[in-house]
């Protein structure tokens, strides 16, 4: 008992003087971060922590090294450092950890924070490992969700959003504005390229355009990798904070991931990264978000999603109407959208065809059908 009030008593001095030193008299989060298994050595990681601690985290170490800046607790193999890892997670001795794999499940997908180089803007990228549903564009818009989240518990009040011209884009994009229109509070980002629209090119992706870029998972991994790597040649992944951390309804376990690629300032990042998000109350935050988005009929939208999505079964056949020359184009419609939206013409005498622009997806029609193929394909949900 004594030597526990010692060891309080020292604890509270020990805070005390760093709140002196800092001006911040609050707990430190406590984050653990499993060091084997870097594709760089284990050195790699230990330096990261270092790093880290010398900038105020308070730094659980896992793996075989040790320092006198940081705890380590000793494991002897990645599998075990893991297994620690966990055990520290539910029974809450650590706030957060940082480590190079999880197994998430569907509904956890995680929101990356990248360094964007023509600026040096920091972006979210949402998302970047994890499946946040089984639908691609459901998916996609709960990945929005994520990214705000993220982006709020980092400190950004009001996010702007940019979806990447990517399959999906036009209908993630078409079931965010209905959000909004319902009352979310969602902020668009414009694209930097002449034409605008919250829907993104790769320009706006180097520019940083938005706080919170949306795609998919699997482009974002590709993404986050290579605006980390791409002045090292690719092995050495050296700006960035990693994949970020898991985010979905009702997740309250906070863990970062990173790759086996990344550099030691990566995993120092991250380490400050599941900081910033402890200390700003990320899943308090999130069951705000949650609340306001269900408010604003996102249940519903979800499952029209869902519904749209289910496979059709074979139409009728539609004859060609008589060719003529195509030189407008309609925009904004999704790439697996093509053909049916093609048909839905036809079936009204008028002649379309499919292409593919610099933005994306397009119908060409005559100058003259312009007008009244906008007004068939919006009154049909293929364009907003």
């Amino acid at each position: 008992m004594a030597k526990e009030i010692k060891e309080l008593i020292a604890d509270t001095f020990l805070a005390m003087a760093e709140g002196l030193e800092t001006g911040s008299f609050s707990k430190k989060p406590r984050i653990a971060l499993t060091g084997m298994g870097s594709e760089h050595g284990e050195e790699n990681s230990m330096k990261a922590a270092v790093d880290a601690a010398k900038d105020g985290v308070d730094v659980l170490y896992i793996g075989s090294l040790k320092n006198d800046a940081v705890e380590t607790l000793v494991v002897d193999n990645d599998e075990e450092g893991h297994d620690k890892m966990d055990a520290l997670l539910k029974e809450h001795k650590i706030d957060g950890a940082v480590t190079m794999h999880y197994p998430f499940p569907i509904g956890v997908s995680t929101v990356g924070r990248a360094i964007t180089p023509a600026f040096g803007k920091e972006m979210f990228i949402a998302n970047t490992t994890g499946t946040s549903s089984t639908d691609r564009i459901e998916g996609m818009v709960k990945n929005a969700l994520y990214g705000i989240i993220t982006a709020k518990a980092c400190g950004i009040k009001e996010p702007t959003v940019g979806i990447l011209n990517v399959d999906g884009a036009r209908q993630t994009e078409k079931a965010l504005k209905k959000l909004q229109s319902n009352g979310y509070p969602l902020h668009f980002a414009e694209s930097s390229r002449s034409d605008g629209g919250a829907v993104l090119r790769g320009n706006d992706v180097l520019r940083g355009t938005p706080d919170v870029l949306v795609c998919d998972s699997l482009t974002g991994n590709v993404l986050s990798k290579m605006l980390s790597s791409f002045n090292t040649g690719g092995s050495f992944e050296a700006q960035g904070f990693g994949y970020g951390p898991g985010i979905g309804e009702n997740y309250n376990q906070l863990v970062m991931i990173v790759s086996r690629a990344s550099g030691a300032p990566v995993l120092a990042n991250a380490l400050r990264f599941a900081r910033d998000l402890i200390k700003g109350n990320v899943f308090a935050l999130a069951k705000e978000e949650f609340a306001l988005a269900k408010k604003a009929g996102l249940d519903g939208i979800l499952a029209e999603i869902r519904e749209a999505n289910k496979p059709k079964e074979q139409g009728e056949s539609v004859p060609m109407p008589e060719k003529e020359i195509v030189t407008a184009a309609v925009y904004g419609i999704e790439v697996t959208d093509l053909g049916d939206a093609v048909l839905e013409l036809w079936k009204e005498k008028i002649y379309a065809e499919s292409g593919m622009g610099c933005t994306g997806p397009i119908i060409r029609v005559s100058e003259s059908n312009l007008a009244k193929s906008e007004e068939i394909l919006r009154a049909k949900g293929y364009i907003s």
